[in-house]
């Protein structure tokens, strides 16, 4: 996934004139809500618990819907995903994707976790440098996180600091690269 550019179109000068709102990337920009705004009251309370349990590690916070985001230091996944996992005010005890996604300067890790009761979606994302392409596994929380993992190493050449066995899940052994970088 890249981050999108916002195509601006021209506005015609009779339509800046009216007293229509204008839409974002028509004519003249609206202020950016609040991407927390859109959060419910039980994902507000997510968010909150989940900076409570996660602030010695700075965490940036940031909202997709109704789902809380935190981005942490990569340093600080492992410990950061079992916390998540082992407090019963979160207990997320799904992992229901890892994605890497490739920025061209970095990568970023995309946990996405679920607690059943309630049932909850929460997202932890970390920044992976190309310098040094390497975050810890977090297979010992989540078995789920095997397969997940060997195919960001697969695709991206990400390297999961404790993984039990990187060996190729999808190209074959000896392949030459990484096809899902975007160099």
């Amino acid at each position: 996934m890249a981050e999108n550019e916002e195509n601006q179109e021209s506005t015609p000068a009779s339509a800046e004139s009216t007293d229509k709102p204008a839409r974002a990337g028509h004519g003249k920009e609206e202020p950016a809500a609040d991407p927390l705004d859109a959060l419910t009251p039980s994902g507000k309370e997510l968010l909150d618990v989940s900076l409570e349990i996660l602030k010695e590690f700075a965490p940036q916070v940031g909202a997709l819907g109704d789902i809380p985001q935190i981005s942490i230091d990569k340093s600080h996944t492992l410990q950061a995903c079992r916390l998540m996992k082992d407090d019963p005010r979160v207990a997320v005890h799904m992992l229901l994707c890892l994605a890497c996604v490739d920025y061209s300067e970095y990568f970023q890790m995309v946990y996405v976790l679920q607690s059943l009761e309630p049932e909850r979606t929460f997202v932890l994302r970390t920044d992976v440098p190309y310098s040094d392409a390497t975050v810890p596994s977090v297979t010992s929380v989540w078995r789920a996180a095997d397969w997940y993992e060997r195919e960001a190493h697969d695709l991206f050449g990400v390297n999961f600091d404790g993984h039990p066995d990187l060996a190729p899940l999808l190209l074959y052994e000896g392949f030459e690269g990484y096809p899902g970088r975007k160099d």
